[in-house]
Parts: structure tokens; sequence; C-alpha cells
């Protein structure tokens, strides 16, 4: 039985061709639950376009408007994020890049970087490992979603998620705007490239190797066969010494032919991963 208040018919149908469409495109995998998300989130595209039913929304994308399409999918990507979440792994790397501290270059991809919090708490970790602003990393920061994308290139952000990081690493890392809000000082942005990437597509805009790959918090949107995929071809992207570092939620029990547990939600190679 669908709410007597909605604004627009949103019928089961609808729904399953929402969810194959998500994921054919991006491999997400939409469970029964997220039925009244996808309504809300959605309905917003509808009013926007002055459409009056989900049908004819459908319609739209499937006659392949490229934007509309982007615009379906940034809707229905989720983006919670915040500088140092999970502080542990920002430790382990600091550790990482000191104990290697002769390499030339260090090469990290943050694949899902959303509003760029996580790819800029990986630069200052490099710049307070190193002791310096132009430490010698390089970040590839990719996300599915390209509105995610353009705030984070901006690196500017509200008062309220930077004064946690302390009085310190704010006066350090950022500059005060006029209008209140703080932006990551030049330097550090310089160190990060924002990139957008679909980690189901056949081709990724990335080379390796990389010193550590992020892939925080995404693997729960997929089903297991299609984190198997996404695993195998991390991979061969990291140096043998390399870590994959992963959210708190997450296990890569069924990747156990490429990956083995580190530490606390990180994991390294295995030797059949090195080849």
């Amino acid at each position: 039985m669908l709410p007597q208040n909605r604004e627009f018919e949103f019928t089961q149908a609808d729904f399953e061709k929402v969810r194959t469409m998500i994921y054919n495109y991006a491999g997400i995998a939409l469970s029964d639950s997220k039925h009244d998300m996808v309504y809300g989130r959605l309905a917003k595209r509808l009013r926007a376009l002055n459409l009056k039913t989900f049908q004819q929304y459908l319609n739209v994308l499937q006659r392949g408007d490229p934007k509309e399409f982007e615009l379906f999918t940034n809707s229905l990507t989720t983006n919670l994020t915040s500088f140092f979440r999970e502080a542990h792994h920002f430790d382990i790397l600091a550790d990482y890049l000191k104990a290697n501290s002769s390499q030339s270059e260090f090469n990290i991809w943050c694949s899902a970087a959303s509003t760029g919090e996580e790819p800029y708490s990986l630069a200052i970790t490099a710049c307070e490992a190193f002791d310096t602003l132009r430490p010698r990393v390089r970040i590839i920061a990719t996300d599915l979603d390209t509105h995610v994308l353009e705030k984070g290139q901006t690196g500017i952000y509200l008062a309220d998620e930077v004064t946690k990081l302390g009085p310190r690493r704010v006066a350090r890392f950022f500059d005060l705007q006029a209008d209140g809000r703080y932006q990551l000082k030049q330097e550090v942005r310089n160190l990060i490239t924002f990139r957008r990437l679909n980690l189901v597509e056949p081709n990724w805009s990335v080379r390796g190797p990389f010193d550590a790959i992020f892939c925080r918090n995404v693997m729960i949107y997929f089903d297991k066969e299609t984190q198997l995929k996404i695993l195998q071809r991390f991979a061969p992207l990291l140096k043998p010494e390399g870590l994959l570092y992963v959210g708190h939620s997450e296990n890569l029990y069924h990747a156990a032919e490429y990956f083995k547990l580190q530490g606390k939600t990180v994991y390294e190679l295995t030797k059949r991963g090195q080849r």
C-alpha cells in the first residue's frame, strides 16, 4: 500500500527500474528498505523537471539524457564524511610515510573522496609527517558524484566542519575567508587531484603503483560479486608493501586470496595479490 500523502505515485515497479538502473551503472545495490529514500531523493528531480509521474522521469532517463543521468546518480549516492574520520588509519599512514622517508615520492588513491574531507585529511597527515606544506606526496581523489567533487576542489568548509581539528591545525592548514568559512591553503590543495571515477566502469583513469588505497565505507553499497571484482582490480595497483584501508563495518574475507588483515580495517596484499 502506497502512502496516501505522497505527491507522486511511486510503485514497486518504478522502484525496481530505479534499482536496476543504478546497479547496472554504478554497482550500487539498493535494498528493499531504501524505497522511501529513493522516493524522497528523486521526487526533487521530478519537481525540478516539472514532471507529474515517476514513469515520465524514468522515460527521461531511458532516453539517455547524460546530464539528467548524472543528476540521478548524484541523488542516489550517500556522502557521509568528516575530517580524520576513523582516526587510527591516519596514524598508520603517518607511520608508513615516516618509515619510508627516503622514498622519492608517495602515491595515494582516495577512491571515495566525497566532499574532500578525507583526501585533505590524507594531505594534512603527510604534511605533519614530514613537517612541511610541500611533502613528496601525490593524492588522487575520485568519486562518482560530480557535485561533491566540485565542493572538494574548492577546499572550502564551514567553521563547524573545521574547528573540531583544533586551533593549531586550523591555523597551519587553513585560511579564514571573509564570510567566516575556511579554505585549505593552496599548498595543501596542490597535493590533490580531484577526478570523477566510477568503480564499476571497465577502465579506470588512475595508474599505480600506490602506497595506499583508501576505499572506506564504499563496499557496503555493493553486493559481494561486485566487491570482489573491484578488490581484484585494486590488488595490482598497490605496491607489495602498500596498504588498503576500508571502513569500520567492512571486511575482505571473501577476497582472502588477495588481501589479508594487517591491522584494524587495514589490509595488505597476499602473495597471490602481489602477482
